[in-house]
């Protein structure tokens, strides 16, 4: 299936759904006024209580879940840190011998551009590189 085809199916879809609740809604707020006032008055209260026991519940499950994701989650950063670190190093080793073969043309040679274009990439993620890996040695 073509992805602009996906994208309208979930379109259409997402359009008839918010159309059936919103008709769901308003069916429900016009049968409210039929009921007697007090028995509202205790319904609300009763939902409003379950809501509260709901919420202390769902609060508890994501405190649990949270703590046991939290080390999966330190070890993660640190590994992604690293990784970083290393694709960081890819153009230093690239560019590293064009900065060694062109090194003397630094002030008025033939490869004057080349020398300094390369060296500032060189020193850019050689910069990004280390701190990666500083970065991920603090955590």
């Amino acid at each position: 299936m073509k992805p602009q085809s996906i994208g309208r199916a979930l379109g259409i879809g997402l359009r008839v759904a918010g159309r059936m609740a919103g008709q769901r809604m308003s069916a429900s707020a016009h049968g409210a006024p039929s009921q007697p006032v007090a028995s509202s008055a205790a319904s609300a209260a009763q939902t409003r209580a379950a809501g509260q026991v709901a919420g202390k519940a769902t609060r508890g499950v994501a405190r649990g879940i949270g703590g046991f994701l939290r080390p999966f989650g330190r070890v993660g950063g640190i590994l992604w840190l690293e990784v970083t670190g290393v694709f960081f190093f890819l153009p230093v080793v690239f560019f590293g011998p064009t900065v060694w073969r062109t090194r003397m043309s630094w002030a008025h040679g033939p490869d004057h551009r080349t020398f300094l274009i390369a060296t500032g990439i060189v020193l850019l993620f050689l910069y990004l590189s280390v701190t990666s890996f500083l970065r991920a040695r603090r955590r």
